[in-house]
């Protein structure tokens, strides 16, 4: 059996802990990318709340819990640099077209980023509209004027962040699937009862 042919999506989080709009993110590109890819990533702007070994096993928990087969994680691609992942990219898939995905709230970073001609020439820019982040058409603009393919995709994610639940940790912003490994390792100061 052949698996559909089409563009790969790459998605790097520092699933700081993954949330619920992680979830709806992974989802979301599954239902327009033949393949989801994704791993935890050291990002050189954000002081992280835990080990990227421990941000991989809380990904993968998720990734697990939505079990589709052409969701993967792939570890390997891991890089605080957009430039080194797509390297390895395209190593692993030199025939594909690859979209990079990021979130509307990242969209004015890219100019600031490692090579980021390079990184626009490497791969298609997969931007997911953020709830609480509209897409600002400066800032589209610009990546354009860098030689920058930009998809803006159909997804509306909601406005669940990482950075809130580590200043003020809730059982109920972390996904079911993602809680056990949160409290058997005592991550994020989470306690059972809240």
């Amino acid at each position: 059996m052949t698996h559909p042919s089409g563009p790969i999506a790459l998605l790097g989080t520092s699933a700081d802990p993954p949330t619920y709009g992680h979830e709806a993110l992974l989802t979301g590109l599954l239902t327009i990318f033949p393949k989801v890819v994704t791993w935890a990533s050291d990002n050189p702007t954000k002081s992280h709340g835990e080990s990227l070994h421990n941000r991989h096993a809380l990904l993968n928990a998720l990734v697990n819990a939505i079990a589709n087969p052409r969701l993967k994680i792939i570890q390997d691609l891991s890089s605080p640099w957009t430039i080194t992942t797509l390297e390895k990219a395209v190593e692993i898939w030199p025939e594909e077209e690859l979209v990079f995905v990021i979130g509307s709230d990242l969209a004015e970073q890219i100019p600031s980023w490692e090579k980021p001609k390079a990184v626009l020439r490497m791969a298609r820019i997969g931007i997911a509209p953020r709830a609480g982040w509209p897409l600002n058409k400066k800032h589209l603009s610009t990546l354009q004027s860098l030689g920058g393919r930009i998809d803006v995709l159909p997804l509306q994610i909601p406005s669940s962040a990482s950075s809130q639940i580590r200043l003020n940790p809730k059982l109920s912003e972390i996904p079911d699937s993602v809680l056990p490994v949160v409290l058997e390792q005592n991550l994020y100061g989470v306690r059972e009862r809240q």
